[in-house]
């Protein structure tokens, strides 16, 4: 793996690292560098207005240009001046994994970029969005402890089993239309399924709820009063077509409160109502207010019902700081007197597994009360050496012990796990664990040892492994996403686009581009971005004024054959017009 030079990103955890891709620069066509040119001109033409103030100076910083899709090397040879990486990704990710590499203050970017038939808007991850949306705002450092604060909170927040499926329909889908030549029923029988999904998702989960805060402003957000904002979410950073369209009046512009939590979203289509920040401090007070009704945060019976509803692995942690990561189950002990895994769990402390208590040690689940002794005030986990041996807990001998829930214990004591000076975990052998309420054995001396978690309460409960490179977590998302096959006439037309891109950087004669005009009208009667390269090059040289005419009836005529077409190349060329200012003032131009 590619660490860039940058101990940002030498800091990730393996588990994160097994998402990164290399970026194949060489894989981007020359359509691909034109597509990035067309928007990033256009957004610095008209962003330059509308955008949150250090989004221009931030493109410089992030190590972006508007002539070249960003490679990762030159990204983090400036991000990591304000402490921050940037790794290559394949497209869509899971939403904890996208989470903790916010955490862990690594943006991820995805390696593709988006096709020229979406070039206003794609619902996709793309090198576009990732790279100029996002990064170019890090520079702020109340922003960019927002960004982590999300992150560290991401990664804890409870996601479900529909969450999963959403997200695989959200990826199919995207890759569908990102990818070349899908045939259309293609496209539409996954819309479909993703519908469907979406209509049957049930009440939202921890982290549905909390993708609202972020979409709301770290994708869409706005900043200033609802009367008078500037952009500042990379969602609309990233769209020429929704940065201008979400600043009409009929796009609603709310405050931004915990309220915005209710909104869903929908990332196929224009946002009918955005929200306003009047500063960066209100959402981290946002968010933290929203933390502080998560399971991580509440825990108790709270978090242990969450996460047996989820259906996925979860971390629960006792009081004295031990860590238990598994598949919760009902325990049919009542008010969280006792809990219960099912399959593989592991043990932990500060986020470091057991030595000896790994998920295959406790293959078959884990079980263990939760709560004091039902003739002491002084939790078990605080007991110092004198009250184990007044309370008969002592290596070698037989113990019994009586939770003022019902549950006792009676078994002959092999070890005692001290760390911190709390009492974490006590393992017995010949034991017999009963709920003396309903009389039900809940372990058997023929089972084995039996390893007692000691706390009075459960003060956490989170989502995922406590260390998750022990639990050896597996991603499902494929290493590299498909790469489009293209027609023969497709490829000569990348060649245009590299003959063009060739004459404008090597400033070699103009003379071909009269043929090359010819191919285009004659062969390419759906281009338009090409033309317009051309018609550029012949503008700033102050060149053959009668092809630049021919290339405008051109491009009219297009406009009128491809309605499409008209605001993209409406866009075109009223930023030619701008063209003798550009190249003093645009990064890298």
């Amino acid at each position: 793996m590619n660490n860039y030079n940058n101990p940002i990103i030498d800091r990730l955890p393996n588990h994160l690292k097994q998402y990164i891709v290399a970026q194949h620069y060489e894989h981007y066509t020359a359509v691909d560098h034109a597509v990035w040119r067309y928007v990033m001109r256009q957004n610095y033409n008209y962003l330059k207005d509308v955008a949150y103030y250090p989004y221009i100076p931030g493109l410089k910083k992030a190590g972006l240009t508007i002539e070249h899709i960003p490679d990762l090397q030159t990204m983090n040879d400036h991000l990591k001046k304000i402490g921050w990486g940037a790794v290559t990704v394949n497209g869509f990710i899971p939403s904890q994994a996208f989470m903790e590499f916010q955490a862990y203050r690594v943006l991820i970017i995805a390696a593709d970029i988006r096709q020229i038939e979406h070039i206003e808007y794609t619902p996709a991850p793309d090198i576009i969005h990732e790279s100029a949306g996002h990064a170019p705002i890090i520079g702020e450092p109340e922003y960019a402890a927002y960004l982590q604060f999300t992150g560290e909170v991401g990664t804890k927040a409870m996601l479900t089993k529909k969450d999963q499926e959403l997200f695989e329909a959200i990826r199919r889908l995207a890759v569908l239309k990102e990818l070349a030549g899908t045939p259309e029923k293609d496209i539409q029988q996954a819309e479909e399924e993703l519908a469907y999904i979406q209509q049957n998702m049930g009440a939202p989960s921890e982290m549905a709820l909390l993708a609202r805060l972020h979409w709301w402003t770290v994708e869409y957000g706005l900043i200033g009063t609802p009367e008078a904002y500037k952009i500042y979410g990379a969602g609309l950073l990233s769209s020429i077509g929704e940065s201008v369209s979400c600043m009409r009046p009929e796009v609603k512009k709310i405050a931004y409160t915990l309220d915005a939590v209710n909104y869903a979203y929908d990332i196929t289509k224009p946002q009918p109502q955005l929200f306003v920040t009047p500063d960066f401090q209100n959402l981290v007070q946002v968010l933290d207010a929203f933390a502080a009704t998560l399971a991580y945060r509440k825990g108790g019976v709270y978090g242990l019902e969450k996460a047996i509803a989820c259906g996925l692995l979860c971390t629960a942690v006792y009081s004295s700081g031990l860590q238990v990561s598994g598949i919760f189950v009902e325990s049919g002990v009542g008010d969280g007197a006792y809990i219960t895994t099912a399959g593989p769990t592991a043990l932990a402390i500060e986020g470091r597994q057991l030595e000896g208590h790994d998920k295959n040690v406790h293959g078959q689940g884990f079980g263990s009360p939760v709560g004091k002794l039902r003739d002491y005030d002084l939790p078990l986990e605080d007991f110092t050496a004198g009250d184990l041996k007044n309370a008969g807990i002592e290596t070698g001998s037989t113990a019994e012990l009586l939770f003022r829930n019902g549950i006792q214990v009676r078994g002959t004591v092999e070890d005692i796990l001290i760390r911190n000076n709390k009492i974490m975990l006590i393992r017995f052998s010949a034991c017999m664990v009963i709920d003396r309420i309903t009389a039900r054995q809940l372990f058997q001396p023929e089972w084995g040892f039996y390893d007692m978690a000691v706390g009075a309460e459960i003060v956490s409960v989170f989502s995922g492994a406590s260390d998750k490179d022990a639990y050896e977590q597996i991603t499902t998302v494929p290493r590299e996403m498909p790469r489009s096959v293209y027609s023969g006439k497709t490829r000569t037309l990348h060649e245009l686009y590299q003959q063009v891109r060739n004459i404008r950087e090597e400033k070699t004669g103009t003379a071909p581009l009269a043929d090359l005009v010819k191919i285009l009208e004659d062969q390419y009667p759906e281009d338009w971005l090409c033309l317009l390269e051309v018609l550029e090059i012949l503008k700033d040289r102050k060149e053959t004024p009668l092809l630049q005419e021919h290339i405008r009836q051109l491009l009219l005529q297009r406009q009128e054959e491809h309605p499409g077409f008209k605001k993209l190349i409406d866009d075109g060329l009223h930023t030619l017009k701008q063209i003798e200012i550009l190249p003093g003032t645009v990064p890298g131009s």
